[in-house]
């Protein structure tokens, strides 16, 4: 029989479960690739040294640790192609991310505009593309953007000139905006779909017209559904590999291209850790600032 006031482990344990998973799975990879981009390119395996030698002990681990170096971040920052790669892959993910968020904006307000029964309609059909794989997704645009495809095939029969657009930076856009719009669109939709509509009427019964009230009332108050969906875009669009892959060229290098060739083609598995540590950290920075700049806001705010 439990006696009164008496709690159980139950709530505390079933809090620690999440930062279990990112321990698991973020944190401790990342070390992982952390120590491995302090290591040298050997013809070995695996393809680095040091190894840590446990038969040692305590001086294998001081042998170990000692033969680490920043080499390998010495060579990444004496190589302008990877700096290239690097503003490539940021300009590619920003273009992407407005983009995302001019389509997926009005479709969201939209959503969140109509009656339920068509808003279940329409959220299914933003979460319809998920059940299809990423990669054959991608694939498709192949078909369509290529010269004999549908796109010069609609243009054919409206009497348009075709376009070149496959392998192009412009089929990389497109691949990245169809690719990422739903995780653009959900969190609007969020934000959207819980907006108090009565701020609006009361904004038109002062005499505000509507596009006055949207950009006083309604964007302001859908900020947060922005920058979520800003982040869930740009930050999986920086480090892509597969879209600029099938639909980029030459002139369509990012970052996730270039750690796929360090790794599989090159097998300098400790650059490719670099450049994939300085790519992390990159994102990872400008992320812990704005919320700790939120952080201090809420608490000024209080």
């Amino acid at each position: 029989m439990k006696t009164k006031g008496a709690t159980t482990p139950w709530p505390k344990l079933s809090a620690l479960i999440p930062y279990a998973w990112l321990l698991v799975f973020f944190a401790l990879p990342f070390l992982l690739v952390a120590r491995l981009s302090l290591s040298d390119s050997a013809l070995s395996i695996p393809p680095y040294t040091p190894q840590i030698d446990w038969s040692g002990g305590i001086e294998g681990l001081k042998v170990f640790f000692a033969a680490l170096d920043f080499d390998t971040y010495k060579q990444l920052g004496s190589d302008s192609l990877y700096a290239e790669s690097y503003v490539s892959s940021l300009r590619f993910a920003a273009e992407g991310t407005i983009l995302a968020l001019l389509v997926g904006y009005p479709m969201a307000y939209g959503m969140a505009r109509c009656k339920p029964a068509t808003r279940s309609l329409l959220l299914m059909l933003v979460i319809l593309p998920f059940w299809t794989s990423f990669l054959i997704r991608v694939y498709a645009w192949v078909g369509i953007l290529k010269p004999q495809g549908l796109l010069n095939a609609g243009l054919g029969l409206v009497g348009l000139p075709p376009t070149d657009l496959l392998y192009t930076p412009a089929a990389v856009q497109i691949g990245l905006v169809y690719s990422y719009l739903p995780f653009m669109v959900l969190p609007l939709y969020a934000v959207l779909e819980k907006l108090d509509y009565t701020l609006l009427e009361a904004a038109a019964d002062l005499g505000s017209p509507p596009w006055k009230s949207f950009w006083q009332v309604t964007f302001p108050l859908s900020i947060p559904g922005v920058i979520a969906g800003s982040l869930l875009c740009f930050i999986p669009m920086v480090g892509e590999f597969v879209i600029p892959d099938l639909l980029g060229g030459p002139g369509s290098l990012m970052i996730g291209r270039s750690i796929w060739m360090e790794f599989f083609a090159n097998r300098d598995w400790p650059f490719a850790s670099a450049v994939a540590v300085v790519l992390l950290l990159t994102l990872v920075v400008p992320i812990v600032l704005y919320q700790r700049q939120q952080v201090k806001a809420l608490e000024a705010g209080q």
